[in-house]
């Protein structure tokens, strides 16, 4: 098993708009307005869709098929032993041509027992380009105030609630499920998160999407923002949650790797991947992937039987993993 250059994987007509910083990225031609999202190496589908969102192969075979048959060879035997073929890990470009709206993530418990889901949804960003991000509660709320926040669609009110940070590229943002949190227009990431699309809406004017139906996930927002973590945020608390990444090795808070990894590899000459099933995505530069040539925008699947890479050149990786098992 080798590892496998991928083409683009956008879900078209998403419920905002974005796309063109992603196409400048991977070097493709310009994209639909609201393409913004490219799911990378996905098992997972887009909500209420049978297959929108899967990861196709090359060879044809849709991924999430492909590990199902082998879950050892592409997952590793620990990995398998432990968790089948749940590959425990979603991985997103994602282009905000307008800022997100606030919202938050469900935990695996509120998702098990109210949705019947594997997972919840803790993520974590690697910003590409920087702007604004607004996350955490600048101070404690109740669920009242916040639901009659909602029901009345006070937007300003809502991202006022929140703290409001500038990240640049190589800066890391760590959101826990239940965290509030909203996209600044004009950033671009590489998002880690938990394999489910639920999110929790607490604002939709303005975005392509019934947020009165479809914000609370089909719970009611009675039952729905009890999800949503409602503590005040400090600053000790801000600085684990939005921090600028080291130069190498592991970038994520010690929280998040419960959820998935993420490294960091600059690549001056020679370097090596470690084994184990990755997300490789080359951010800047040119890199060779034991004989394959990568282009700064590639993303790159590696099967666990691929063994130890060897990588050369004058490139920055991303390197995304699931949990250690």
């Amino acid at each position: 098993m080798n590892p496998i250059v991928l083409s683009s994987n956008r879900p078209a007509d998403r419920f905002y708009r974005g796309g063109a910083a992603l196409s400048a990225f991977r070097g493709e031609s310009a994209s639909p307005a609201r393409e913004p999202e490219d799911w990378v190496a996905s098992t997972t589908t887009v909500r209420g869709e049978e297959s929108l969102g899967l990861s196709t192969l090359p060879d044809g075979r849709v991924l999430r098929d492909a590990i199902q048959e082998d879950p050892t060879g592409w997952l590793g035997d620990a990995h398998a032993r432990r968790w089948g073929a749940d590959v425990r890990l979603l991985v997103k470009l994602l282009d905000a041509g307008q800022r997100l709206p606030v919202h938050a993530h469900p935990h695996d418990d509120f998702a098990a027992s109210h949705l019947g889901r594997a997972h919840g949804k803790a993520e974590a960003w690697y910003i590409l380009e920087g702007g604004p991000v607004h996350i955490g509660l600048r101070e404690e709320v109740s669920q009242d105030v916040l639901a009659d926040l909602v029901s009345r669609q006070d937007v300003d009110a809502l991202l006022g609630l929140l703290h409001e940070i500038p990240v640049q590229p190589g800066d890391v943002v760590w959101v826990p499920a239940g965290e509030l949190h909203a996209i600044g227009a004009g950033v671009v990431l590489l998002e880690l998160q938990q394999p489910e699309d639920l999110s929790i809406l607490l604002e939709w004017e303005g975005f392509a999407i019934d947020g009165p139906g479809e914000g609370h996930l089909g719970l009611g927002f009675d039952l729905a923002l009890t999800a949503v973590t409602t503590t005040a945020r400090s600053a000790a608390d801000m600085g684990v949650l939005v921090h600028a990444a080291p130069p190498s090795g592991s970038v994520l808070p010690r929280a998040a790797e419960e959820y998935f990894r993420l490294e960091r590899l600059p690549v001056h000459g020679a370097a090596v991947i470690e084994p184990g099933f990755s997300v490789v995505v080359v951010v800047r530069g040119v890199a060779d992937l034991d004989g394959v040539a990568l282009a700064a925008g590639s993303t790159v699947l590696v099967p666990a039987a691929a063994g130890r890479m060897q990588v050369s050149g004058d490139a920055e990786l991303l390197i995304a993993r699931p949990p250690a098992p």
